[in-house]
């Protein structure tokens, strides 16, 4: 993982973002933000550990939900984790930022290599699986949630073949998301909204 004190991260201006429209929680229509949100005209290449307390700014954080049969991947955050503000708490979603060394040719090729590259980093899929774009998620009712916009993937796996590659991913494994919706105090911020829209009485 990048060094938090030099890492330059991706981040757009809050006040665009509530320019094309604020929300608290989850949205799915996600094409009027991202259109403008990831286009280079309007982001910025910032330091990670000015960013992290500035609420002027949104980092943009790729954020990605594995569903096999039923059920969802889940991990709980280790000690050694890169958001200390998260740690022991559980999450389904991988992912985190996109930063200067994902920079490629062509701009709209930015964001999709900064994400492989998180998942890579992070744990290892040994299945085939297919992919799409499902919503975007904003908090601002908590520290963390403030200065970050989560953009939410679903990867469908043919089989529930997923390993933790960094220490800070501990007591991973499957389950039928109703188990983490009785239990969602355990679970992060983003992971709790991602859980009731999209897997609760709200979702599918």
């Amino acid at each position: 993982m990048s060094d938090h004190e030099t890492e330059q991260v991706l981040c757009v201006p809050t006040m665009l973002f509530h320019e094309i429209g604020w929300f608290q929680g989850f949205q799915t229509e996600t094409g009027p933000y991202l259109r403008t949100l990831l286009d280079p005209a309007h982001s910025q290449y910032l330091p990670r550990h000015q960013v992290e307390t500035d609420p002027s700014w949104k980092q943009l954080i790729p954020y990605c939900i594995f569903e096999c049969q039923g059920e969802i991947f889940s991990y709980q955050r280790g000690e050694s984790g890169g958001e200390s503000r998260l740690k022991s708490l559980r999450s389904i979603g991988i992912g985190g930022h996109i930063s200067t060394e994902d920079q490629q040719n062509t701009p709209d090729a930015v964001y999709a290599t900064g994400m492989r590259r998180e998942i890579e980093e992070e744990i290892e899929i040994g299945t085939t699986w297919t992919e799409s774009l499902v919503g975007l998620i904003n908090d601002d009712e908590s520290d963390v949630g403030r200065v970050h916009l989560g953009v939410v993937h679903l990867f469908r796996l043919d089989a529930p073949k997923v390993l933790p590659r960094e220490e800070s991913i501990k007591n991973t494994g499957f389950a039928p998301p109703a188990e983490f919706i009785n239990r969602l105090d355990e679970f992060e911020t983003w992971s709790q909204i991602c859980l009731k829209n999209l897997f609760g009485d709200n979702g599918e």
